[in-house]
């Protein structure tokens, strides 16, 4: 009965956008997979961000990670927390100011064995005037931010 009074191509584009919302998990992602693709754990073996591999995946909290070894999603696997980006993989700084916002996988400082991703280069240079200051507005903020829409 549903079929007469909606199209078809509507349902399946309405299928389709539900599902992929059910596949969004907790952190930021794009075409399907965390932190653009790129390994986390590389940002703190090798100081910079590697290219993960669909070989070597691991799914955490919902969200699908990339690793560009097998060694380095054991590593993973074995201790999430030690490795996740902080604010869900969004951009730190902007998390501090209030409002959730996409990384490049670039964009990166490592403080006290947590890793913080930002917007872009130049936003890291900000962050870096204040870093405690803008963790600790970052952490505060964190609860509310976390349930909003990204902006871009």
């Amino acid at each position: 009965m549903f079929e007469r009074f909606v199209p078809k191509s509507l349902v399946a584009v309405l299928l389709l956008a539900l599902a992929s919302l059910a596949s969004a998990g907790e952190y930021f992602e794009k075409e399907g997979v965390a932190l653009r693709g790129y390994d986390p754990v590389s940002y703190f073996t090798v100081g910079k961000p590697e290219r993960g591999s669909p070989a070597h995946s691991y799914e955490y909290q919902g969200s699908k990670f990339l690793f560009a070894s097998a060694e380095n999603r054991k590593l993973f696997a074995g201790n999430p927390e030690k490795y996740a980006p902080q604010f869900g993989g969004y951009c730190a700084f902007g998390t501090s100011r209030g409002y959730k916002v996409s990384t490049s996988p670039d964009a990166f400082t490592v403080v006290d064995g947590k890793l913080y991703l930002n917007y872009n280069t130049e936003v890291v240079k900000i962050w870096s005037q204040d870093i405690p200051g803008n963790i600790a507005t970052a952490e505060q903020k964190w609860p509310e931010v976390r349930k909003t829409e990204p902006k871009d």
